[in-house]
């Protein structure tokens, strides 16, 4: 029994260790931590922006997994830890979180998504290819656009609870 949840163990985080070396070896081809840098004129941080998305994917990855240590507001709330009165604060408080991470995280996904497709030369080649001259602003801000209508139709209907 021992040795079977050993190796279940050890299978487990050697399938981690790959999946996130492979996330880390697409943001470094594409390099996007150091356009980061220079999009902001932090060039001298480099290291501390890797440094710090590499925090950020062990954190998420930490509450993902543990995720009951990571209900600090379900916490506070079941024991009124700061009262009643304070109830609606929490929640607001915990909703401008989420919008700000929701934010940050759409940014970094767009920003990532963008970066491939320029490192693959995909827009270029395919505008080239279909005859596409002028608009090809547009065109991109009307796909960033229906991913956004998408996502909150999505998440307003909740259609991620019962899949329709």
């Amino acid at each position: 029994m021992f040795l079977s949840k050993f190796l279940l163990a050890v299978i487990g985080a050697s399938a981690g260790l790959i999946v996130s070396a492979g996330v880390f070896t697409v943001l470094i081809s594409v390099g996007l931590i150091p356009r980061f840098a220079g999009k902001m004129h932090v060039a001298k941080k480099v290291f501390v922006l890797e440094e710090m998305v590499v925090f950020g994917t062990l954190t998420g990855s930490y509450f993902s997994i543990f995720g009951d240590w990571g209900q600090v507001g379900a916490f506070v709330k079941n024991r009124a830890l700061f009262g009643s009165a304070t109830m609606g604060v929490w929640n607001l408080t915990g909703t401008l979180f989420m919008i700000m991470f929701g934010v940050f995280a759409g940014i970094f996904v767009g920003c990532l998504a963008l970066a491939i497709a320029e490192m693959l030369n995909t827009i270029p080649v395919f505008a080239r290819r279909i005859g596409f001259r002028h608009g090809l602003g547009v065109a991109i801000l009307s796909v960033a656009l229906g991913k956004l209508c998408g996502s909150l139709i999505y998440f307003t209907q909740q259609v991620f609870l019962n899949g329709g």
